[in-house]
Formats: structure tokens, sequence, C-alpha cells
């Protein structure tokens, strides 16, 4: 049983590398504004709606409380036109009274609009500052975005330089300056011993020369040709 929970362990774990191997922080991040600008459009869209329905109730209110205004004037009409004499007294009184609770069920609608209305501009202003705050966080992490891009570059430059550097100070380049060393080296060298042998020979050649004067030799054997020809040889003897 043990073993089997080792065993799960041990691909969890390797999953959750394959996971964070597979996590582009950048990709994420531009993932994350566009769901962001998902979120600001749809709140945009609430909002527009909900001011929408807190200008139409402010202007029913408006309206209604114009209506009832209106309907108070009409029964003040009306029972001026029954003292007046212009109107009967009862048929005065009636329309008077419709007219009265006319302007008291607009006045009602009137309350009900204020509350209407009132819920209606809490939620605007609820809205509006969730939209503000999501404009806010897409541009800090628009901003956060062009730092992180930055530093992705910055990091990559600097990974190359340092792997070229590295690469170059362990295997291939050094070796190599090694060997052109050893080669120049042995070239010297060997220029050296081709040295040492040319003076060598030419000492030799030197000390044959001094030991044997071929120029005086031949001088002699000459002079000794020319007296043979004037028979200076056989006068002197």
């Amino acid at each position: 049983m043990n073993f089997f929970k080792r065993l799960f362990k041990i691909g969890e774990a390797e999953a959750h590398s394959a996971i964070d191997k597979m996590e582009d922080p950048i990709k994420m991040t531009e993932q994350g504004i566009r769901d962001m600008k998902i979120d600001l459009e749809k709140s945009l869209e609430a909002l527009a709606q909900v001011k929408a329905l807190a200008i139409r109730s402010k202007n029913d209110t408006e309206e209604f409380a114009a209506k009832a205004e209106d309907y108070q004037q009409k029964a003040m009409l009306i029972l001026k036109k029954a003292q007046n004499g212009d109107l009967e007294s009862v048929e005065a009184d009636r329309l008077a009274k419709e007219a009265l609770i006319k302007k008291e069920e607009s006045l009602q609608h009137v309350t009900r609009g204020k509350v209407e209305t009132e819920k209606f501009e809490g939620s605007v202003s609820q809205l509006e500052k969730n939209v503000g705050e999501i404009k806010q966080n897409i541009s800090k992490w628009e901003n956060e975005l062009k730092t992180l891009k930055a530093r992705v570059k910055v990091s990559a430059a600097t990974k190359n330089v340092n792997k070229q550097m590295a690469e170059i100070d362990s295997s291939s380049t050094v070796s190599m300056l090694e060997r052109m060393k050893d080669k120049v080296n042995q070239e010297e060298a060997l220029a050296e011993a081709y040295g040492d042998i040319a003076n060598a020979s030419k000492s030799i050649d030197d000390e044959l020369d001094k030991a044997v004067d071929i120029t005086k030799t031949n001088a002699e054997d000459d002079l000794a040709k020319l007296k043979e020809q004037l028979g200076l040889n056989n006068k002197k003897k």
C-alpha cells in the first residue's frame, strides 16, 4: 500500500514539474490581461445598462411628480368653478376627488421611483468603482508585462553570453590555445636545432680552410710551373 502511495506521489511531483515547465510567465500575463479586458467590457456594458435604468427611473419619477402637481391644479380649478357657479357642486366634488386620487397615485409612483433611482444610482456607483479598478489593474499588468519582457530579453542575452564564456573557458578555445602554444614551442625548438646544426657545419668548414690554405698552395704550384717554363730552376741548380 505504501509503495502505491509513494508511486502516486512521484507521479504527482513529475506532473507538477511538467506543468511548471510548460507555464510561460509572459503568456500567462498576456492571458490574464485579455481576461481582464473581457471583464472590463462586460462591466462597461452592465454599467451602461444600469445607468440607462437609473436615468429612466429618474425621468419617470419627475414625470409622476409633474402629474401629481397637475392633478392638484385641476382639483383646485374644478372647485373654483363650482364656487363661481360654473359647475355643479356635486359634480365638482366628484371630479376634484378623482383628481386627488390620481394625484395620490402619482405621488406613490414618485416615492417608489425615488427608491428605485437611489438603488440604481448606488449600483452605478459600485460598477464605476469596479470599472476603475479593472482599468487600473489592466494598466498595472501591462506595465509589469513590459518589464517582464525586458527582463526576459536581458536574462536571455546574459545567459547566452555566460554560456559562451563558459564554453570558451572550459573547452575548445583554451584547448586550442594550449595546442597552438605547444606547436609554437615545438617550432621554435626545431628552428634552434637547425641553427645549431648550421653553426656546427660552418665551424668545421672554417677549421678545414684554416688548416689547408688552398689559395696559397695553388699560388706556390703556379710559381713552380712558371719557373720551370723559364728554366729558372735548372740555372739555379
